[in-house]
């Protein structure tokens, strides 16, 4: 198994003006090295420093972004002009900064849906993916998540403390009675919905049980966006139309990318993954046999540092010739 590469730090940190958002981005890795662009999940979930070393420092230009409204990004958990389309923007002001022709574009989860709607946009900026956790954007894959029928099933019990904070007569539409919850006065009330919203995600997410806990003040105000801001996209359907990369997605079938998706993995359905494989005639499929959801899991690990590997040697190739 291959782990994570050694802990690095950035060797320059940012703030972007995007109108009233200020945007955080992070280089690090070598600065001649392959662009690559890491997108985190959520929406909301905002960047780890363990997302820089899914990739050879020697060999990459790292950067990291967090999205409005999460992470070290400001206002915290803004909803003002936060779309999707907004966050692509923001992906090509920062590739424009840095002075970046084309980007190896990869992400977890929701960054998957990110990256593959920016390529959608701007293929020609594009060098490949590497997508880890498939999520299309779907309203079916919300409702596996969130409603009483899919994950639930699984999980009846964490199920039940997600349930918790709604009144019984508003559970069986959870998403549209969390946006209550989650822009009510009651700063309390809020505070516990934040929690109990993204404690179900966190509990789903490993293959083994996840012990993870929201007690501190840092992980409070990380939920408080995570909560907040996914609610709010997917209460939009993530602003797309529906199977909107679906529909689109012969615009980048042409570019190479390296799927990654754990066998058991209940937050992010692997079906989706398969039939994205399918229509992608230039993407492998890895099924990763011992895993879930998480990034961090063992054998997604080893998955996603392998394909940064072996996305280097390819890019190479392709810039030489």
């Amino acid at each position: 198994m291959r782990p994570l590469f050694p802990k690095i730090q950035p060797f320059h940190q940012q703030m972007l003006e995007s109108g009233e958002h200020r945007i955080y981005v992070e280089q690090s890795g070598n600065r001649r090295g392959i662009p690559v662009l890491y997108l985190h999940g959520g929406p909301g979930g905002g960047s780890s420093e363990d997302h820089r070393r899914y990739f050879d420092p020697q060999k990459y230009r790292i950067i990291i972004f967090d999205q409005r409204g999460c992470g070290r990004s400001t206002p915290h958990a803004s909803l003002t002009n936060n779309s999707t389309w907004d966050l692509l923007e923001d992906m090509e002001e920062i590739r424009q900064a840095l002075g970046v022709k084309q980007w190896l574009v990869t992400g977890g989860s929701w960054g998957t849906t990110l990256a593959m709607a920016y390529g959608i946009k701007y293929p020609q900026h594009v060098l490949g993916f590497i997508l880890r956790g498939i999520f299309l954007g779907t309203q079916s894959e919300v409702q596996w998540l969130y409603s009483h029928q899919g994950a639930a099933a699984i999980f009846p019990d964490y199920y039940q403390d997600f349930l918790a904070p709604m009144q019984p007569h508003i559970q069986q539409e959870p998403v549209k009675a969390y946006q209550q919850l989650l822009s009510s006065d009651n700063e309390l009330g809020r505070y516990q919905a934040a929690k109990a919203w993204t404690l179900w995600e966190q509990r789903i997410s490993t293959l083994h049980p996840n012990t993870q806990t929201i007690d501190t003040p840092e992980q409070l105000h990380a939920a408080v966006a995570m909560a907040t801001l996914e609610n709010h996209y997917f209460i939009h359907h993530c602003f797309f139309e529906a199977d909107y990369l679906l529909n689109h997605i012969d615009t980048i079938s042409h570019i190479p990318a390296i799927i990654i998706h754990g066998r058991y993995d209940m937050v992010c359905q692997l079906q989706r993954a398969y039939q994205l494989q399918q229509r992608w005639q230039n993407a492998t499929l890895n099924i990763i046999p011992d895993a879930g959801h998480s990034g961090f899991e063992p054998g997604i690990i080893n998955a996603f540092c392998q394909a940064s590997d072996k996305m280097a040697v390819f890019i190479k190739e392709q810039l030489t010739d």
